[in-house]
């Protein structure tokens, strides 16, 4: 996108709430935690650990496709309206990379379009060393809170 700033209110987003709207369900169960935020973009972690891993010991696709979802999602509902808007997914697609074994997963979701009715966000995780496990594409529409 530009240097413009993407979110709702002209001011960068606060992480701490971002990661708390996970507590007592799948990002929260999954250990995911937001880190940084810029005028277009925001970035999460996720480990990989016994929660995220399939039965042998890699990253499961899935864990990976959950952490994109999340931070793109979180990241969608903080550019509207929260009191008149839902962002809600429409579209999720991931290519998988490359495995990772342990430590953490990084992802950094970038707008791609913020419109008035959807947005386009593109999130590309990345292991301890830098390295592309992932990247992901995700679409969300922006629906008025009473047809949530």
């Amino acid at each position: 996108m530009s240097d413009d700033m993407i979110w709702w209110g002209g001011k960068l987003p606060p992480l701490e709430p971002m990661t708390s709207l996970g507590e007592g369900c799948m990002p929260g169960f999954l250990g995911i935690e937001f880190l940084e935020a810029g005028n277009d973009w925001v970035t999460a972690r996720m480990p990989v650990n016994e929660r995220t891993q399939q039965p042998f010991k890699r990253l499961h696709g899935g864990a990976s496709v959950v952490l994109a979802e999340t931070i793109g999602s979180v990241a969608a509902s903080f550019c509207i309206d929260r009191e008149k808007f839902v962002a809600v997914g429409m579209e999720i697609n991931a290519n998988h990379v490359r495995p990772a074994y342990s430590g953490y997963v990084t992802a950094k979701a970038e707008a791609v379009n913020i419109g008035r009715t959807t947005q386009i966000w593109s999130i590309r995780i990345t292991d301890d060393t830098g390295k592309l496990v992932c990247i992901s594409r995700l679409t969300m529409a922006v629906i008025p809170q009473e047809r949530r």
